[in-house]
């Protein structure tokens, strides 16, 4: 499937998601025992781990549609990429999605700044470099920093891997950002 063609399913599906009119997914028997042979998802999801926001809700899909990969605040790192390249390189995929969403809790501590404990700095740290651009524009900056870190976890899906590079320029991959809108459900995409 054509990068085109699995946005349009996932504009569809949020559409669905939005307006509670839901496709009817098979998640019996007869399903489960097809994927048992083998996996074709049409989108990689790298998403937020907010439990707000799981993909095959949000996009109104079933079982073995999206490859998704969540981090706190949608974070790109090695086992990430890693992951993203699978599913590029040995499942065909054509499109990815950086999914961030309003009221980020880990953008929203990497804003303020404060002494996380544990692992948790680690993903702070990540964000910090949006947080700076953000810092340089107007309005709002923790919508500002949400959106910023959206775009460098594109950023870095688009920069970082040699399979990523190469599948862009023959295979037709897209890479692009995506942001949830906590209250309404609706998803905004930025080709």
């Amino acid at each position: 499937m054509n990068a085109g063609h699995a946005l349009k399913r996932l504009i569809d599906g949020n559409e669905r998601y939005v307006t509670e009119r839901y496709a009817v997914i098979d998640v019996g028997i007869e399903r489960r025992a097809e994927l048992a042979e083998g996996q074709y998802p049409f989108a990689v999801i790298v998403g937020c781990a907010d439990s707000r926001v799981p993909p095959e809700i949000v996009f109104d899909q079933g079982l073995g549609n999206l490859f998704v990969v969540r981090t706190a605040g949608e974070v790109v790192d090695d086992i990430v990429l890693g992951s993203v390249e699978y599913a590029v390189k040995y499942l065909d995929v054509r499109l990815i999605v950086v999914l961030g969403h309003e009221d980020c809790g880990a953008v929203e501590a990497a804003v303020e700044g404060t002494y996380q404990p544990g692992h948790i700095s680690a993903v702070v740290e990540a964000i910090g470099p949006a947080v700076e651009k953000a810092k340089t524009q107007k309005g709002d900056l923790l919508n500002n920093a949400i959106k910023a870190n959206i775009d460098l976890n594109v950023y870095k899906l688009k920069s970082s891997s040699h399979i990523l590079r190469e599948a862009m320029m023959n295979k037709c991959l897209k890479i692009i950002g995506a942001l949830y809108d906590i209250h309404d459900g609706y998803v905004e995409f930025k080709y």
